[in-house]
């Protein structure tokens, strides 16, 4: 019994002790709460994303409707406003005739299947994940060679809803886009192109793509450069596409132009060019008898032009009319060729003259001495002591040649004229008028057979023919 007693006063004082401690946990409770409202101060509000009720697809109401279909779908065309905002202008591509471009695009819209009730009427933010489960225009860059979307570190998408419907959608994109250039003018070119925007399948009839801001619609970096090109001036413009199979389409243009910057081909190609040009006349100045001289320097010149044009058009596309540069290229090439041509003439006139000059010597030499010669029966010819040309040899063919016999003792031997023949024939003097005919047709030739002559003028005729060149050719490039 006394056990028993125990046991119950035990379990009575527990009880007591466990109503005690919930009284205590209950009053500070309410007293905490009343001091919170004393300092002005709430409790944090619930989270609202941990409730069922309040998910995205509850609150935009994306599982009640079917995103496949437009807005409005059925009624007038829904329209969509475009801006864009040019982050860089990565590269222009000569050869592939083909510009890449950097940009965040963005899309204006309203769709009334969005709209929430907001009591702060503040939009909400979503990124690329809420995109595929809802309707966005389907704009597309024509004429595009290669685009993506930027994924670092998530894809670089943001969308935007307001509580009355307005949608703003905006993507970060590098596209590369084909550019028709005209090279006609390279390198002292400038270049226009343009990126065009389209919707793929909603014709105007259902789209309606329009810059939301006009020519504000389009913005720059102002850090903007390229190595090779300046850029003048960015605008957009906008007009209606046909296709035959498929309707009208609103298509929407990026233009800018670009100036090419000449200071690069003037270091690379311009005065390269022309320093083998001048170095090609230092030939003129050089003495005509020194032939490797000479040949080595033209030809150097001459490899050294190809060179330059190779290296040219490795650069550049394919193009089947005549650009500026080549212009200049091989109008040098030719003064260049029509150096190595001019030693070539000098060199063969020289040795013609050489030649010429060695025959007129020798006759020259065998004419000044007076001979006596004698026809008779037996076709002999006294002759002088002398030397003759090959020519006058063979035109005197036939005859024997005698001693030189003095005039007195030919009289003696022969005192019958009748019977035997005399001629007495002083060539020096019977060669006189020849020599003179020749001495004037050499004179009239003057210009062409001095070689020191034709040096002469090429040093001045080459250099003032070069320097008309180039007038002509700045006056109408530049």
């Amino acid at each position: 019994m006394p056990y028993l007693s125990r046991a119950l006063l035990l379990l009575l004082c527990l009880l007591l002790t466990g109503e005690a401690r919930k009284h205590r946990h209950r009053v500070r409770r309410w007293t905490g709460t009343v001091e919170s409202q004393k300092h002005g101060t709430s409790l944090k509000p619930p989270d609202v994303t941990k409730s069922r009720k309040t998910k995205t697809e509850h609150l935009l109401k994306v599982d009640d409707h079917d995103f496949t279909m437009r807005p409005a779908f059925g009624g007038p065309a829904i329209p969509v406003g475009v801006d864009v905002q040019v982050e860089s202008l990565d590269s222009i591509s000569e050869v592939d005739m083909d510009f890449t471009m950097t940009l965040y695009l963005r899309h204006y819209w309203k769709d009334e299947r969005l709209s929430f009730s907001s009591s702060t009427n503040k939009s909400m933010t979503f990124d690329g994940r809420l995109v595929k489960k809802i309707w966005v225009p389907d704009v597309f860059f024509v004429h595009s060679k290669r685009s993506f979307i930027h994924d670092t570190t998530t894809d670089n998408i943001m969308l935007r809803v307001y509580p009355d419907g307005h949608v703003l959608y905006s993507l970060r994109v590098t596209v590369t886009a084909a550019c028709n250039m005209d090279f006609s003018r390279f390198p002292l070119d400038s270049q226009t192109c343009s990126l065009e925007l389209e919707s793929y399948a909603y014709t105007d009839e259902d789209l309606m793509l329009y810059w939301k801001s006009g020519d504000e619609s389009l913005s720059t970096d102002d850090r903007i450069s390229l190595s090779q090109f300046l850029i003048q001036k960015f605008h957009t413009t906008s007009r209606l596409a046909f296709y035959s199979s498929t309707g009208w389409y609103n298509r929407l243009y990026i233009n800018f132009t670009l100036r090419r910057h000449i200071f690069f081909f003037l270091l690379q190609t311009y005065f390269p060019a022309t320093l083998m040009v001048m170095l090609s006349w230092v030939s003129f100045w050089i003495d005509r008898r020194a032939v490797p001289a000479r040949v080595s320097l033209g030809i150097t010149t001459v490899l050294t032009m190809s060179t330059i044009i190779t290296g040219v058009n490795a650069s550049m596309p394919r193009v089947s009319y005549i650009k500026a540069v080549d212009i200049y290229l091989w109008v040098s090439f030719v003064f260049v060729f029509l150096s190595v041509l001019e030693y070539a003439a000098v060199n063969y006139l020289s040795t013609v003259q050489d030649r010429r000059e060695r025959k007129m010597r020798e006759r020259a030499r065998s004419q000044s001495l007076p001979c006596t010669c004698s026809i008779s029966q037996t076709r002999t010819m006294t002759m002088l002591d002398g030397t003759y040309s090959e020519a006058d040899t063979n035109s005197l063919a036939g005859y024997t040649e005698e001693p030189m016999v003095p005039e007195d003792e030919l009289e003696e031997k022969h005192k019958v004229p009748e019977k035997s023949e005399h001629m007495v024939v002083h060539l020096s003097m019977s060669s006189e008028s020849a020599a003179t005919k020749k001495r004037k047709s050499l004179r009239a030739l003057n210009i062409i057979q001095n070689t020191h002559a034709i040096d002469k003028y090429s040093r001045m005729i080459f250099p003032g023919s070069y320097i008309f060149f180039n007038l002509i050719y700045w006056s109408v490039y530049c």
